[in-house]
This record gives C-alpha cells, sequence and structure tokens, in this order.
C-alpha cells in the first residue's frame, strides 16, 4: 500500500494534531481517561495514513487494512467505532479482537494493550518480519514495537522505532516521525 501526500492526507493529519492538542491537558479524572482512550484510538486508524505497506501486504485494492486488538482497556473498547466507516487509501478499516491464546490472524496493525502485558512481547515478537504497524501501550518493556503511547505531561505522545519498522518492511513517514515524541534508531 502507498500511503501518498495527498491533500486528504494532510487534512486528516491536521485534524489528528488539532484533536491531540484540545486534549493536550489530560487530568486523572476519570472523564479525562476517557478522553485519553479516545485519542489513542483515533490515533491507531490515523497512524496508517503515514505508514507505507510493501508490496503484497495487501492481496487487492479492495482488501481491508485490519487492526487487530489485544487486550481490553479503554482503548480497545473505543477503536471499533473509531474506525467504523473509515478508510486509508481505498482500504476500509475492519477491527478484531485477538482472544487470548487465540492464533493470530492477518493484521495490518496490531494493537496491545497495557492490560495484556504479559503477553506483549510474545504478541509483538509473533509478528516480527511481517508488514505490521505493532502499537503498544506505554510500557517499558515494549520491546520490538514500532510505536509505542506514551503520556508526557498529560499529553498523549508516541515514540517511534525505526529500526522495528524496517524489520516489518514497513516506511515511517517523516510528517510523523516529527511528531514523535522520541525516535529511535
Amino acid at each position: 500500500m502507498h500511503a501518498t501526500r495527498r491533500p486528504r492526507a494532510a487534512i486528516t493529519w491536521s485534524f489528528v494534531v488539532a484533536f491531540a492538542a484540545a486534549v493536550s491537558a489530560l487530568g486523572t479524572s476519570a472523564q479525562d481517561r476517557a478522553v485519553e482512550y479516545a485519542v489513542k484510538a483515533t490515533f491507531l486508524y490515523k497512524f496508517a495514513a503515514f505508514v507505507e505497506w510493501p508490496a503484497g501486504a495487501f492481496t487487492s485494492a479492495a482488501d481491508p487494512l485490519v487492526i487487530c486488538v489485544a487486550g481490553n482497556d479503554g482503548v480497545t473498547a473505543l477503536v471499533d467505532d473509531a474506525a467504523l466507516g473509515q478508510t486509508v487509501d481505498g482500504h476500509a478499516l475492519v477491527v478484531t479482537h485477538l482472544a487470548p491464546g487465540a492464533r493470530m490472524p492477518r493484521c495490518h496493525i496490531l494493537y496491545v494493550a497495557e492490560t495484556a502485558r504479559p503477553a506483549m512481547a510474545a504478541l509483538v515478537d509473533s509478528v516480527a518480519g511481517a508488514p505490521v504497524l505493532t502499537v503498544v501501550d506505554g510500557s517499558a518493556a515494549a520491546g520490538s514495537a514500532v510505536i509505542n503511547f506514551v503520556l508526557q505531561g498529560n499529553r498523549v505522545r508516541f515514540d517511534i522505532d525505526l529500526k522495528a519498522a524496517q524489520r516489518n518492511r514497513l516506511a515511517v513517514s517523516s510528517k510523523l516521525l516529527a511528531l514523535a515524541a522520541a525516535v529511535r534508531q
């Protein structure tokens, strides 16, 4: 899949940046946590517009872009609604919730919630080398995930591991890299 740089992508990214700025002062209340989860759920599918998948990642132009989620947190509860009706480069988004111990289906994005921490490394490693954008939530044990959500100054941010992206044959847009809290080479 080619994540072409076109006005629609710029508009989409502008929305993400504006949305993130609007919730930049998250606190610790339940309402603030709900906003944090909503931002992360939105980021999950918005990241796709700024990642280039290798040839063969999609068998046809009509294939959906599959987001697999593991664990059970506020993000996994909201990602279905956030992705509903959305497309990236003509690929409809489909969300699949993984049952613990289930066989890994074909995914383009794999999100591992903090609640799945015991299995986090194994899940991320299970797709190593496959064209899968791995995203984890705030864990120092994230290891080889491409993107790691972090909270900085009560803001939802993310770190990017370029080595992990290259291992999974993904090209991450410089626009996304510029917005990362940290980029590991």
